[in-house]
């Protein structure tokens, strides 16, 4: 069975928004999207699975430009630590967050065999900030939730956060910055280079946090 993280990750890269038009809704968005990602996963799959570095070019060209990797970075450092960063320092980890999940979670979508994704009805949003609801079937029947949060920036829709099962992936990885921040002596420079191995800390918390399905 895929772990609930790596499952969790799988319908995140999934669901995120290939463009985020202001004309649609945040329903909408997810929604179609979906149908194109898993488009070009089934078009591409193979060589996928034999040239890593075209399938994170991939991700990155599909998803990059519609997260909020700023806002969701800068999350990640809380204040505490993102005000004494430089631009520099910002930059540097928005680019090792996303290629570390990429790379350790990608497996994930390639594994995806169109068991059921289900996008839930539409629900009314301030303009500003909006949630979306899904569910994705498992090999084995199972049905896991997951809970988008999205924000309009600049007339776009970005994804800000996504709570996988219960897990709130936005407060995982709040958590482990902080932690890595301590044992590393609140050295950022030496806590954004190895945040790699942060990532897979974090997933390896979740796998082993107790699994929740919907009936």
């Amino acid at each position: 069975m895929i772990s609930i993280l790596r499952r969790g990750l799988l319908v995140l890269l999934a669901a995120f928004p290939l463009m985020a038009l202001a004309a649609q809704s945040p329903h909408d968005v997810v929604q179609s999207t979906t149908n194109e990602l898993l488009s070009d996963l089934k078009a591409n799959k193979e060589q996928y699975k034999t040239n890593p570095n075209a399938f994170y070019d991939s991700l990155n060209r599909i998803l990059g430009p519609v997260v909020d990797a700023e806002g969701i970075s800068k999350s990640i450092m809380t204040v505490k630590y993102s005000r004494k960063a430089t631009p520099a320092q910002i930059q540097r980890f928005q680019d090792n967050f996303k290629r570390s999940l990429f790379q350790f979670y990608g497996n994930a979508l390639l594994e995806y065999n169109n068991q059921g994704i289900t996008v839930d009805p539409a629900k009314a949003d301030d303009g500003k900030r909006a949630s979306v609801g899904m569910k994705v079937t498992g090999n084995n029947g199972a049905v896991y939730p997951v809970q988008y949060t999205l924000e309009n920036l600049g007339g776009e829709w970005k994804v800000r956060n996504v709570i996988v099962n219960g897990i709130n992936i936005g407060k995982l990885f709040r958590d482990q910055f902080a932690d890595a921040m301590q044992r590393n002596g609140n050295d950022l420079d030496k806590t954004i280079d190895g945040w790699a191995g942060e990532v897979a800390k974090a997933k390896e918390a979740a796998d082993n946090s107790p699994e929740k399905t919907v009936k």
